[in-house]
């Protein structure tokens, strides 16, 4: 072969022509080196001509094209690190900015905060000086007490014993006044009012006020119970450390009791809509706790428009007229009373946004896992409730917060939703998988990669969470339970988490669709890419009231409702059998 035809000095020197190996710091070369330096061996593939009778060539060729492959593989690495090192640089801004966006706000509350206090620090002045006084002038008032008080012991210890009796007497009684001013000083010092001064001002309390008192709600004291007085099960109620052993309480051996300290006054009645027994037996409830038992009742508006069709007889019963009534409505009622099934009793719990009354749900749907009453002796059951101390299971509800990645500052956050169920963050109607992160007290927990996911209370273990996979929970026991919804894995079982934690559900930016959570069953909100889903505890719980007491009912209604471990008892054997 003569060496004119191919001159690999020509392509492979240090000329024009020649290849140029990319080089940098970093050890990787440029991508549009790379792609150069394909093109150039591309070429020299083209122009050199390949004889079949030479081996070399060929063998050469070939060495040539794995260069090429090489070089190809190597361009694409390149431009998918630069790709995912664009993404991670775009999220560290986005979390700076967050950051300083917190820190200027932190700095614009205590600029507020100093200047609050620079513009009351003469009101603080004034109202030390009111509170100081009093307290001074009280101290004198002791102090002069006292030393009349030792001014008659010491002359009681100077006369005689004839006349000692006599002014024995007449010194108990200074004793005794000094020993009721005390308790007076101290009672109003814990509890900040004191009786006189509440004389003294009666001349000045207005006649509204008056009736606000009169009519008053009934109040109530909680305390654990045990089955009986001599029970071995009842336990401390503390948690103490004694010569280095720990002892902690064991109140799951008792239950809730409720019992009333005056009676109630005013029941609110929420019924099941769509259902003539329900508004027949909603028609004789009102009655007979009016006539019988002389309660005020509330209803529905629509509840009251249909009485009112019934009967002009009805025209006593109240209702409320918009949200701000309905969000001082747990401070007029004493008893709630839902006629249906547990969707009632949630439609109840969602009305009151804060403390919640009692409940006593009655059984007219379908399972009933929180309706123990059932409504043929719905007499006898109210008037035991009424009479009390009855029994109630404190269901917990969660507190979910919607946070919007759009949003500046606290203001713009939407209100929270309370959930007596659970909430549920799926894919909606996309066909792609959802994909969540999820933290646990800012700790990552996982990445749910299904259908989507399920955040419930242990009343609503029963529920959603039941049908997904997930454990049945005595409602009494705190806890949240995490449960996935058809995970794209075999290890994704479901988790029960401590009450106190916060579980915070977070779209990524990468996510191919954006996410749907609904608040039990209800509720549903769209939850784009970068937006947070927060959940934990709520400080206000849903009693309700016991047929029996909490753990009975609860093995009745899973009894009852799904027939739990329901099977017929395997057959013995007809001859005994030989050991």
């Amino acid at each position: 072969m003569a060496p004119s035809k191919f001159n690999s000095t020509d392509s492979f020197g240090h000329g024009d022509a020649g290849v140029s190996w990319p080089h940098s710091e970093n050890g990787f070369g440029d991508s549009l080196s790379l792609l150069q330096s394909e093109k150039a061996v591309q070429e020299i593939l083209q122009q050199t001509p390949v004889h079949g009778s030479d081996d070399h060539l060929i063998e050469f060729s070939e060495a040539l094209r794995t260069v090429a492959k090489a070089l190809r593989r190597a361009a694409e690495g390149k431009a998918a690190a630069q790709a995912e090192a664009a993404e991670w640089k775009r999220r560290f801004e986005l979390e700076r900015a967050r950051n300083l966006q917190l820190e200027n706000k932190g700095n614009g509350i205590c600029e507020k905060l100093r200047s609050w206090w620079m513009q009351t620090s003469v009101n603080n002045g004034m109202g030390l000086i009111r509170l100081v006084l009093p307290c001074l002038l009280c101290w004198e008032i002791w102090k002069e007490q006292d030393r009349r008080l030792y001014e008659e012991q010491s002359f009681k210890e100077n006369n005689s014993v004839s006349e000692g009796g006599r002014l024995e007497n007449s010194t108990s009684q200074p004793v005794l006044l000094n020993q009721e001013h005390e308790h007076s000083n101290r009672a109003c010092l814990e509890h900040g009012i004191c009786s006189h001064e509440v004389l003294q001002d009666a001349k000045d309390v207005d006649s509204n006020m008056v009736n606000n008192k009169i009519m008053k709600k009934a109040s109530f004291k909680l305390s654990w119970r045990c089955k009986g007085e001599n029970s071995d099960q009842h336990k401390h109620d503390i948690v103490y450390f004694e010569r280095g052993n720990i002892t902690t309480a064991e109140r799951s051996s008792k239950q809730i009791s409720l019992k009333w300290e005056s009676p109630p006054q005013t029941v609110v009645i929420l019924t099941k809509p769509n259902s003539n027994s329900v508004q027949i037996l909603c028609a004789q409830m009102v009655r007979w706790l009016r006539e019988q038992k002389k309660l005020n009742i509330y209803v529905e508006p629509r509840v009251r428009a249909e009485l009112l069709t019934e009967s002009s007889y009805f025209s006593f019963v109240q209702t409320w007229k918009d949200e701000k009534e309905i969000l001082l409505l747990h401070t007029k009622v004493d008893l709630v009373v839902t006629l249906g099934g547990d969707g009632t009793v949630l439609w109840a719990a969602s009305i009151f946004k804060g403390p919640v009354p009692p409940i006593v749900p009655f059984s007219l749907g379908s399972l009933g896992f929180m309706t123990p009453f059932h409504s043929e002796h719905y007499k006898d059951y109210l008037d035991s409730v009424l009479r009390g101390p009855i029994s109630i299971t404190l269901r917990n509800r969660l507190q979910c917060h919607v946070i919007r990645d759009a949003a500046k500052n606290e203001i713009e956050i939407e209100d929270p939703i309370l959930v007596l169920n659970e909430v549920t963050i799926d894919r909606g109607i996309s066909s792609y998988l959802t994909n969540l992160e999820c933290y646990c007290d800012n700790s990552f927990v996982t990445c749910v990669q299904g259908d989507g996911l399920i955040l419930s209370t242990t009343s609503g273990s029963t529920a959603y969470s039941l049908a997904a996979g997930g454990s049945m929970v005595h409602p009494q026991v705190p806890g949240i339970l995490f449960t996935p919804i058809c995970p794209h894995s075999l290890s994704f079982r479901p988790l029960i988490l401590p009450e106190h934690v916060t579980l915070r559900v977070q779209i990524p930016f990468n996510s191919r669709s954006p996410a749907w959570a609904s608040f039990d069953g209800k509720d549903r909100k769209q939850l784009a890419p970068g937006d947070a889903l927060v959940c934990s505890m709520a400080p206000w719980p849903v009693p309700t009231a016991c047929q029996v007491d909490s753990t009975d009912d609860f093995f009745r209604s899973i009894h009852d409702g799904l027939h739990w471990n329901l099977r017929k008892t395997q057959s013995s054997f007809d001859v005994p059998l030989d050991v």
